[in-house]
């Protein structure tokens, strides 16, 4: 964003123009969602610059020639107008949910190696934990000597202090995006139609009657 009437725009086009021109390259956006916050406002709020700035990056995403790999994140896609997710702008989008039992082990593996503790101690219960918490509990244990279960009475996830924000965000997800985790669709965890297979377990629910668990 540029002090300057027309700035942000120039900026913009001369971003996309050395990406072009350092293809074969890849593009990793960190929160699009936050560098868009001001799109929705239309030009209420910044004169339109937001709104400017969005069409060029659609229009890139669109028509470019190059051979450019774009990537991006978002806490909220939602927030963002539906023309941003549609095909051909995106090979696709994808919802990545709370870690699995099996890729939290591989998280502590790797922050209890970093941290340098001790790989034989118990570990706490770790429900609704993210990598950042399970990161932040590595890193006061080291810091304060404690043990990893003595840690994880400071660490509050964010899937409880957010939970409303979680579930809201898996409720949207659920049917339009493709799983991070399982080939297919995401389905939200205990909201799957019949028939339907679940982007946490990859389970089949049959139509007969209650499963086996």
């Amino acid at each position: 964003m540029g002090s300057l009437v027309g700035e942000t725009e120039t900026r913009t086009r001369q971003a996309l123009a050395i990406a072009d021109a350092m293809a074969p390259s890849l593009v990793f956006v960190d929160e699009i969602d936050k560098a868009l916050s001001g799109v929705q406002s239309g030009g209420r709020s910044d004169g339109g610059v937001s709104s400017r700035l969005f069409g060029s990056l659609l229009s890139w995403l669109s028509d470019r020639t190059s051979d450019v790999f774009v990537i991006a994140t978002c806490n909220d896609i939602s927030s963002l107008p539906p023309e941003f997710a549609r095909a051909e702008r995106w090979d696709a989008v994808f919802f990545l949910d709370l870690p699995s039992t099996r890729e939290k082990s591989a998280i502590w593996d790797l922050y209890i190696s970093q941290y340098g503790l001790d790989p034989a101690q118990r570990r706490p219960m770790d429900r609704s934990w993210t990598g950042t918490e399970i990161r932040a509990c590595c890193r006061l244990a080291r810091l304060l000597d404690l043990s990893l279960v003595e840690a994880a009475r400071q660490i509050v996830p964010v899937a409880a202090t957010a939970a409303e924000a979680v579930e809201r965000l898996r409720t949207w997800a659920s049917g339009r995006c493709l799983s991070g985790e399982a080939p297919g669709l995401y389905h939200r965890p205990g909201g799957e139609e019949p028939g339907m297979t679940s982007g946490r377990t990859g389970r089949r629910v049959g139509r007969d009657g209650p499963s086996a668990n």
